[in-house]
Order: structure tokens, then sequence, then C-alpha cells
């Protein structure tokens, strides 16, 4: 993976491409380097040819001058005098040219100084020879004596001429050794390196060809993104902006200037130019937001006026914030959106509140009249049906008894009607103030609240311990007193009213009649009787306002109260079901959230 990854880097590109330099220099280097082993070594055979031909011209003259000396001993002649002293200058021209041949290595020079010694030694014998032989004969003792040591000292100029041959010739090969030594071992480093740096190149080579069709392949990407966001930009009815923060060049997308009605390009790109259409009542605020924008990198949503090609009134909504590219300039880029429908629709939904405040205003004027006006004449009605019942109820006739009772059980169905009716209006309007509440308080205030009804009926509650939560106090202990109410309106006739409250910590994902959406947990309450119960089928509808399973003249109710329930429990986040069976009981099931806040 991580070689992967540095093969796909741009530095392993870069890499290559040094490292190709550096061979390609290094290869330059190597064949500069040859060149001038080459070229050093040509000089010094050629140095080493000019000193043995100097020496053997060297020992060519000495030879003339001993072959003269010989010719004028045995002849006599004066001209063979001739080569011994023009051989003289010669050897002198000869012996300097050897001594600045040699002038830079020890050995030579030492050689040069002991044959500078037999040169001189001999050349003052040839001269004393001569001296000698005008007056003497060739058998006088003294001139053989001279001869003698000549000949030694021309023996021992030879042997020192050929040393020098020797040295020069033995300094040459270790030379050519060397240079051979050279040029062997480096065609293998110039060829290594070569076929590493063809290596490279290669590689290099197939990641540019990959790299480059990756490029054609993100070009018509682009190409097909870009068309697409135009598209997007058109469907959308927005357009996009860039600003270079430092060159403070504006580029705007097509749609920028379909926005205010014009064809793309229309005009040059600017904030001058587009704040011409810029509403002028709005116009202090935008300049605002884009000095705000510049020195913060950033623009929140901001909404606004734009006057269009045809002086029509749009509502824009501009966003931006900073990017930096790869070249390390800070960009500007936004979306400039036509949101009027939006914003349309949000007034309307502003005069929509309003108007639904003032009906909500209505309504609670409405809770005051039916707790005050309505309940007023039914009390009345009440009263007097009470006194007429009191005094006039023998002087009846059966009929009339019978009236009488049917106007005092519909007033009393009036009364519990708009009670209940009070009840729900109060739970869905009365601000929800949560605080944190024993519920076995609140379970306990319910019982004492249905105690009458409770006593009548012999009923038996049983309750496990109830937890402290943060809820609405009275919704809750309404809640449980309609449920408990319940249970004893649908109980059995012929046997005494059993309530089971059971209490436990469920997680929701475990519950199966909870959505599976949370990991939330709660508290799941259960309130279970042995009543009437009812058909599964109506499980859902018994939580629907006016919704009743039994008729009026067989259990008294509205149809108020299970909706009442499902409202604080929706109040409070929570969720309420029911199951029942006939003639076997019912259980409501409710779950509260464990943290209301």
């Amino acid at each position: 993976m991580k070689l992967s990854k540095i093969y796909k880097s741009s530095i392993f590109l870069k890499s290559i491409f040094v490292v190709s330099i550096f061979a390609i220099f290094f290869i330059s280097a190597i064949t500069f380097k040859h060149i001038s082993l080459l070229n050093n070594s040509s000089k010094w055979v050629t140095h080493s040819y000019d000193i043995n031909l100097e020496l053997e011209r060297l020992m060519s003259y000495i030879k003339d001058a001993e072959t003269g000396q010989r010719g004028f001993l045995i002849t006599k002649d004066s001209t063979f005098l001739v080569p011994y002293i023009t051989s003289k200058k010669k050897i002198d021209r000869s012996f300097a040219l050897v001594k600045s041949y040699i002038k830079n290595s020890p050995a030579q020079e030492d050689n040069v100084r002991k044959l500078q010694f037999f040169i001189n030694k001999r050349q003052n014998y040839l001269s004393s020879i001569l001296h000698l032989s005008l007056n003497k004969s060739l058998s006088d003792k003294e001139l053989k004596k001279k001869l003698i040591i000549g000949k030694e000292t021309m023996d021992s100029v030879r042997s020192q001429i050929n040393e020098m041959i020797l040295l020069e010739k033995k300094t040459l090969k270790g030379r050519e050794l060397y240079y051979k030594d050279t040029i062997k071992v480096t065609p293998v480093f110039v060829y290594i390196t070569l076929l590493i740096t063809l290596l490279l190149i290669s590689i290099s080579y197939m990641r540019i060809t990959k790299d480059l069709e990756k490029l054609q392949i993100s070009n018509n990407s682009l190409v097909v993104l870009n068309e697409s966001n135009n598209l997007a930009e058109i469907v959308g009815s927005f357009g996009s902006w860039q600003l270079n923060i430092d060159t403070k060049e504006y580029t705007f997308s097509d749609n920028s200037y379909r926005l205010l009605g014009f064809e793309p390009k229309a005009f040059f790109a600017s904030q001058e130019n587009f704040m011409k259409y810029i509403h002028p009542d709005d116009l202090s605020s935008f300049r605002d937001a884009s000095s705000k924008m510049l020195e913060n990198g950033s623009m929140a949503p901001f909404t606004y006026r734009a006057i269009r090609k045809d002086k029509k009134v749009r509502y824009f909504r501009t966003t931006a914030r900073i990017v930096t590219n790869k070249s390390g300039e800070e960009i500007l880029i936004g979306t400039t959106s036509d949101v009027t429908e939006e914003v349309l629709a949000s007034l309307s939904l502003e005069q929509q509140n309003i108007e639904l405040e003032a009906s909500n205003k209505e309504l609670v004027a409405f809770n005051y009249v039916a707790s005050h006006d309505l309940q007023e004449p039914l009390r009345k009605i009440q009263t007097f049906v009470s006194r007429l019942a009191d005094k006039e109820y023998e002087n009846l006739s059966d009929t009339g008894k019978e009236f009488m009772t049917r106007i005092n059980n519909s007033v009393e169905r009036m009364r519990i009607l708009i009670d209940d009716l009070l009840q729900y209006s109060r739970t869905t309007k009365t601000e929800k103030v949560f605080e944190s509440t024993d519920l076995n308080d609140l379970i306990e205030n319910a019982k004492n609240d249905l105690l009458q009804s409770i006593e009548e009926k012999s009923a038996v509650i049983k309750c496990d311990k109830l937890p402290i939560m943060t809820v609405i106090s009275f919704q809750i202990q309404q809640l449980f007193a309609n449920l408990i109410s319940n249970s004893l309106k649908y109980s059995k006739a012929d046997s005494i009213p059993k309530i089971k409250i059971s209490c436990k910590k469920v997680i929701a994902l475990e519950e199966e009649l909870l959505p599976k959406k949370t990991k939330d947990k709660f508290y799941k309450i259960t309130f279970t009787d042995n009543g009437i119960g009812f058909e599964q089928e109506y499980a859902e509808k018994i939580f629907i306002l006016f919704n009743r399973l039994h008729n009026k003249n067989e259990y008294v109710g509205t149809g108020i109260g299970l909706a009442i329930c499902k409202k604080i429990v929706e109040n409070h986040k929570g969720f309420i079901f029911a199951e029942g069976k006939p003639d076997a009981g019912a259980t409501f099931t409710i779950y509260l959230p464990e943290d209301n806040h």
C-alpha cells in the first residue's frame, strides 16, 4: 500500500527526474575522466618516447665525439676532429632537453645528475687524450691509461642512459596498467548506470503516460461535470462566483448573469457591476456584508433584493467562504441563489402564523366562555330541575317524570363534555413546564381524585415503585387518572376491578413496539386490568378524539379521555399503545423517555 502511494505521488516522478539527471551527469563525468585518462596516457607515451629518443640522440652525439677522436688518433687527420668539435654543442643542447623532460621525476633527476657527471668526465678525458696524442704515440703508457679510463667512463655513460631508458619504460608500463585497469572497470559502472537510468526513464514514461491518461479522463469528466453544474445551476436557480483575494479578480458562472436577466458574459465580472442591480434599500447592508466577508474569510447566508434587467424585483441569497488552491492562492468561492419563492412563502407563512395566533387567542376566549358562560346556564338548568324535582316531582305524570330524568342526564353529559373539552384544550395549549417529579406522588394523587369510584367498585390497584422523572406534573397526573378511570368505567359488572401498574427501564432497540431508529432509554409503564377489553382492531381508533366503542347508554363517556392520554404522552416525546381482548381485559403501555431535556 505504501509503495503504491509512493509510486502515485508527484514526489516519485520528481525523484526519478533528479536521479536521471544525476545519472546523466555521472556518465558524463566518467566519460570525461576516460577522455582525460586517454589524453594523459597519450601525453605520457609521447613524453616517454621523447625522453628515450633524446637519450638515444645524446648517446649518438657522444659516440660521434668518440668516433672523431679515434679517427684523429689513428690518422692524425684533423678532419676527424670536426664531429668531435660540433658534438660538444649538440651534447649540451640534447642534455638540456633531457633535463627539461624529467624535471618532475625525482628518480630520473638523480640519474641525470649521474649522467652529467659521466658525460663531463668522458669529455674531459677525450680532450686530455687529444692533447697527449699530439706529443706521444699510441703506445705510451699514460695515453693507454687515459684511453682505458675513457672507455670505462663511456661504458658508464651508456649504462646510465640504458638505466634511464629502462626506468622510463617501466614508468610508462605502470601508467598503461593503471589506464587499462581504469578502462576495464569503468565501462561496467557506466553500463549499469545507463541501465538504471533507462529503467528510471522507462518507469517515468509509464507513469507520465498513465498520468496523461488520467488527466484526459479527468478533463473529460470535468467537461461533463461543468455541464452538469451549469444545468444544476439553471434548474436550482443559483449561480456560482469566485474572487481571487490577491488579484481582486472576479469570475461569474453563466447562470449568475441569467439570474439578473442577462446573457452569459454580458458585462465585466466585478462587484461594482453586480452592485448596480442591488435594490437601493439593501445596498448599504450588502456593502457591510461584503466588507465583513473579506475580513472574516466567509459570509453567512445573506438575503437581499435585486432588480433584474426586466425591472422585476427578486430575492437573492449569497453565501461564501475562502479556500486555498494548490498554488497557495486564496480564492473566495460563493453561490448566489434566487430564493424569491422561498421568501414569499416565508412571508406568507408569517402571515398565516399571525392569523393562527389570532385564532388561538379566539380559542382561549372560547375556552373562557365555555368554562364560564356555557357552564352557567347548565348550572341554572340543573338548579331549576333540582327545585322542580323537589317540589313538583310527585305532581308530574309518569311521562313528565321520564322527561325530567332525561333532561337531568343530558345536562350532566353536557357538563362532562365541556369539562373534557376544556381538559383537552388545556393539554394542547398550556405551557410545557418540565420539572423533576416523583411519579409515585402523582399516582397517589390520581387515586385520591378517583377515591369515590374506587371505593364504590371495591377496586384493587397494585402499583410498582415508579421513578423520579422530569415531566409536566399535572399532565402526567391527568394521564394516570384517565387510565385508572378508564379501567374502572369498563370493568365487568360481576367481578371486582383489578388494576396492575408496573414499571421498568428498557432500551428502544429491544422493544418491538418502538421504532428501531434510536438507542434511547425509556421507562415502560403498563396499566393492566381485568375489564371487558376490546377487539384489537380498535387499538388505534380508541385514541381518536370523540371516538367511542360503546353506546352512550351503556357506558358514560365523551370519547375524549384516551385522546387526552395520547396528547400528554406526545408532549413528553413518548409513545402509548393499547392491547385488548374481549372479556379478558386491556393493557395500556406507555413509554416515557428517561431524559426529557
